[in-house]
């Protein structure tokens, strides 16, 4: 039993996936967890060259013969036997490409595990020689994964590896005590996983915050000229256009100038009649002049662009919008500001997308006050700022929503996206109202009817939930929640085709799935213009970036 926990242990701690310094189990290296005993043998056969055993207490002594055999394998470290991943499985006893590095990291483990052993027995001398051979090993891995990465002399310094964890195994072995040590090794690599996951969390939502220089760099160039043009030259063509409801008009509030020169582009590239689409470009007070000055520099072909400030939407206050009101808490203030600031990376990687910019900029809540922002439309397609079109878009303001306000593309599955993993069921305010299980959808691409909209007052419904969420009581961040809760039962489902989500965080989606849809979507924190970006979809977005242009080229924009 004592032998069979010790198998258990390792095959545990090959399962616990670790960084750096920490080592996946071979089957090979059990054999250094058994004291050899005295068994039966039979002569190897000729044909088979498989230890045969004794039918006795056949499972004890089949353990016991696969052990030892594993023990005789680390000693030949050199022979063709390294190219043997697993004992205890027939079919997986082929050629591995990383067998010996597999190999040393399992002798380290034991190494590990008998230096402790011995320093706690007074063996100085097997104490030293196992720590320098531990060291050893270490050398010859280094960062590497396949054995064509280890040195000449890595296959040496195992074998050697191998003879003192045989003299080791003599002279301490303990199966109770070692159970115990790769128990307590168990643990502490479970909690280093849980730590580094933790420090991955916060690292990649921090660096979602970020603004790479680059792009920080051809804002502000692009703003500096921008206010050296004379007022005149200031102006986009076309402006007769903003107001036709017979035209096709998109909303895309950014503070990004690279992702929204992208969305344009990749729109324009794919129309069929360029001549009848109308961006509204919403951007910030920073942003403005960069935004305008892109667009007067890269106008977009025969369609017509217009850029605005937020800032200069004097209607939109905090006596009318309940998410100004509620910043201007002091309560907010110390929420989003200064309430729970951990010392240490792990420790405040669950807080900090609490305080992501984002989740305070009124360019991420403007959405929900499209007829007052355009009161003379009819209809508008919100576009997100991190996707790319890959398809004509004008199928969309054909499509009847059935009375309903907003077309989008659900994304719940059998169990997940659903409306309970958005809001607090445990509030009656919630409970009461919604159904758990209702399915969710995705913003980033909608269709809304703004005439419905003004007639069932979905601003004034959002306002209602706003202003109930006070204390975050509700759901705790983001525009998703309430726009699920506002757009309850008034959304059309659009067929998926339309908008392919998760390239921002889901490494399975599918080329064949991204190639067929009309817009892909790079939600998540893995944006295409950021360096932790997937590079398998990055392409995607860069193909509408011209490299060689002389802004984007001055400021070290590369691919």
């Amino acid at each position: 039993m004592m032998k069979q926990m010790c198998c258990i242990l390792l095959c545990l701690l090959r399962a616990a996936h670790l960084t750096k310094g920490f080592i996946f189990v071979n089957a090979d290296s059990l054999q250094l967890l058994s004291r050899p005993r005295d068994v039966t043998r039979r002569k190897l056969g000729e044909r088979t060259g498989v230890i045969k055993m004794e039918t006795v207490q056949q499972d004890d002594e089949a353990l016991v013969k696969l052990e030892n055999a594993g023990f005789e394998r680390s000693k030949a470290v050199d022979s063709a036997v390294l190219g043997k991943y697993s004992l205890w499985r027939r079919e997986n006893e082929n050629e591995k490409a990383d067998a010996n590095v597999r190999l040393m990291r399992d002798q380290m483990i034991m190494a590990r595990i008998y230096s402790v052993l011995a320093k706690s027995r007074d063996k100085l001398d097997l104490y030293r020689e196992l720590l320098a051979r531990i060291k050893e090993s270490q050398r010859s891995l280094g960062e590497a994964t396949a054995d064509s990465d280890l040195p000449k002399s890595a296959s040496e310094r195992a074998k050697a590896m191998g003879q003192v964890l045989s003299k080791a195994r003599d002279q301490l072995y303990d199966c109770k005590e070692i159970t115990h040590r790769l128990r307590s090794m168990l643990q502490s690599a479970d909690e280093q996983v849980r730590s580094l996951k933790k420090q991955s969390t916060f690292l990649s939502q921090l660096a979602a915050k970020t603004i790479p220089n680059g792009i920080h760099c051809l804002s502000m160039r692009l703003t500096i000229d921008y206010y050296l043009l004379s007022p005149e030259k200031r102006k986009f063509p076309n402006s007769e256009n903003l107001e036709d409801p017979d035209l096709y008009h998109y909303a895309l509030f950014s503070d990004n100038v690279l992702a929204a020169s992208v969305v344009v582009n990749s729109t324009i590239v794919n129309a069929k009649e360029p001549e009848k689409h109308v961006f509204h470009l919403v951007t910030d007070k920073l942003n403005f002049g960069a935004m305008n000055m892109w667009f007067l520099l890269n106008p977009p072909g025969d369609a017509t662009i217009h850029v605005e400030n937020v800032d200069d939407f004097k209607w939109l206050n905090s006596s009318y919008c309940p998410v100004l009101k509620q910043l201007e808490s002091a309560a907010m203030k110390e929420y989003y500001f200064k309430a729970d600031r951990q010392k240490t990376l792990s420790a405040g990687s669950s807080n900090l997308k609490y305080r992501n910019p984002k989740y305070l900029s009124m360019l991420n809540h403007l959405r929900f006050y499209l007829p007052q922002v355009y009161p003379k439309l009819n209809k508008i397609l919100f576009l997100d700022d991190d996707i790319v079109v890959q398809k004509d878009l004008t199928g969309l303001w054909e499509v009847d929503l059935n009375g309903n306000v907003n077309g989008a593309v659900e994304t719940c599955g059998e169990s997940f996206h659903r409306f309970d993993k958005y809001l607090n069921f445990s509030n009656p305010n919630i409970s009461q109202n919604f159904d758990p299980n209702a399915c969710g959808w995705a913003y980033g691409m909608n269709i809304f009817d703004l005439e419905e909209w003004k007639k069932k007052d979905i601003t004034g419904i959002y306002h209602k939930w706003q202003n109930m969420n006070e204390n975050r009581l509700l759901w705790k961040l983001g525009t998703l929640p309430p726009g699920l809760m506002t757009f309850y039962k008034l959304t059309h489902p659009l067929d998926k085709s339309w908008h392919v989500l998760g390239l921002g965080y889901n490494p399975t989606v599918e080329h064949a799935e991204i190639d067929t849809a009309a817009v892909i979507h790079y939600n998540g924190n893995m944006k295409p213009w950021l360096e932790i970006a997937m590079t398998k979809y990055r392409p995607y977005w860069t193909q509408y970036i011209n490299y060689e242009h002389s802004y984007v080229r001055g400021c070290k924009i590369s691919q």
